[in-house]
């Protein structure tokens, strides 16, 4: 009845902290759904990324990209270390800085951004990435305003996506790179960027070395053009290939709630062999265009740094999202219907049309032995459509009210995205577990949202 398992990589430091009997008491102190955050795992994948740079002897710098989880944790992270940040909107940069991030450690990214957010971006020597040509006229106008010169990246279109809304095409470019050639007192042409829809390493590293020949074209005019940035795109891996090829294979509609359907494609792709800063790497290594020199080379050669703006990949295995079962209906059909303490506005995928498929995990309030049980899962609200999980998880036994479902590996995209207080339902709040030391001691997110 239930639908092909896909359970999450084993996680021995999670394992444990869901065996400690933590989640139970954060639940009964906390009244709802909660998410747990693991910032040394944070700190690992940052590391992980910076030591793929080192390994292939590129110059570059790693910034976390906000948009992927909004908690206060990260941002003191990266203010400690000096990891930079990636902001799209002046709140964003509001709270880099209010957590000490540094202004020059910061890169403005997004469509046409709003005046006040260029303001502040030029005042606090900010790296922006020009998406326009009205928008550079407008940071020229900021940087002559505040009598200091801007810090800018021009976006290039990405030709392989001729339809994205992000970036300058070639007469565009053009025109940039004059302008900023002649307000040279105003703008300091760092260097090009470009957005990139999918995880193509071979697309990214093709992209990235028209970015190293832009740089050298552009030092022609007496621009400075010594660093590119390549974005985000590095996948994360969820699971073992074998779970998910299983469940792509056999996965159909009856295996979900009302018969829900869902094609391959409507999915993340949840199985990567290259991921995180093994992604990078292949990055690194890939031949722009299929031949010459690998990109690392091409990048050491022409003196150009490699800037990247990760987000879910920095944030993998960095937390997991908790739900209180409230009761359990039985279905004639052969399954059963969990509803949970909060809503599917807590995991994104559902609201993209989507489903978030690594499988919950049960915690049991009680210890009590069963016969295998395949149930959906969901929310606390009145609408048909807020299902946690259309699938039916096959659960070791039947779940009872009080019992926890455990999420894993949720801080990368699917907590806080679409949160909202519908029904006046409270968000769920963020627990930061701190375990240095050896002890694992607990407090609050700090952000204001959470």
């Amino acid at each position: 009845m239930g639908a092909p398992p896909l359970p999450a990589h084993p996680d021995p430091q999670l394992d444990a902290i869901l065996g400690s009997g933590l989640p139970h008491e954060l639940s009964y102190a906390l009244g709802g759904p909660f998410h747990l955050l693991l910032p040394d795992r944070f700190d690992a994948n940052v590391a992980a990324f910076e030591q793929a740079l080192t390994e292939a002897g590129v110059e570059g710098r790693v910034y976390y990209a906000k948009k992927a989880n909004k908690a206060a944790a990260w941002m003191d992270r990266c203010a400690l270390s000096g990891t930079g940040v990636d902001v799209a909107a002046a709140g964003e940069l509001r709270d880099a800085l209010g957590h000490g991030v540094r202004g020059e450690d910061v890169v403005v990214t997004g469509p046409t951004k709003a005046e006040g957010l260029l303001r502040v971006a030029v005042l606090q020597g900010c790296l922006i990435a020009v998406d326009a040509l009205d928008e550079l006229e407008r940071v020229v106008a900021q940087a002559q305003a505040a009598a200091r010169p801007a810090r800018v990246l021009l976006r290039r279109l990405p030709p392989a996506q001729p339809h994205s809304r992000f970036g300058l095409d070639d007469r565009e470019l053009e025109s940039a790179l004059a302008r900023c050639a002649e307000a040279a007192e105003a703008v300091v042409l760092e260097g090009f960027s470009f957005h990139l829809s999918g995880y193509d390493p071979q697309q990214r590293a093709d992209l990235a070395g028209e970015l190293v020949e832009l740089c050298l074209k552009a030092r022609v005019l007496g621009l400075r053009a010594d660093r590119i940035s390549i974005g985000g795109g590095f996948a994360v891996d969820y699971t073992a290939a074998e779970h998910w090829e299983r469940f792509l294979r056999e996965q159909r509609p009856d295996h979900y709630h009302a018969g829900k359907s869902f094609a391959a494609s409507d999915f993340y792709p949840y199985h990567s062999p290259v991921a995180g800063a093994d992604a990078l790497r292949a990055v690194l290594a890939a031949r722009p265009g299929g031949s010459g020199r690998p990109l690392a080379e091409r990048l050491r050669e022409a003196g150009v740094a490699l800037l990247l703006e990760p987000g879910r990949a920095l944030l993998d295995r960095a937390g997991c999202t908790v739900f209180r079962v409230q009761g359990v209906k039985d279905r004639p059909s052969g399954y059963g219907i969990l509803t949970v303490d909060g809503s599917s506005l807590s995991l994104s995928e559902q609201w993209f049309n989507s489903e978030y498929l690594p499988d919950p995990v049960l915690l049991p309030a009680h210890a009590s032995p069963g016969e295998p049980y395949a149930a959906c899962v969901g929310g606390a609200t009145c609408l048909e459509s807020d299902m946690v999980t259309w699938r039916k998880v096959r659960f070791p036994a039947r779940p009872a009210a009080g019992d926890l479902l455990v999420y894993p590996n949720t801080a990368g995209y699917q907590m806080d995205s679409n949160e909202s207080p519908f029904h006046e339902l409270p968000l769920p709040p963020k627990v930061v577990l701190d375990t240095a030391g050896g002890t694992t001691r607990w407090r609050l997110d700090r952000h204001p949202l959470a």
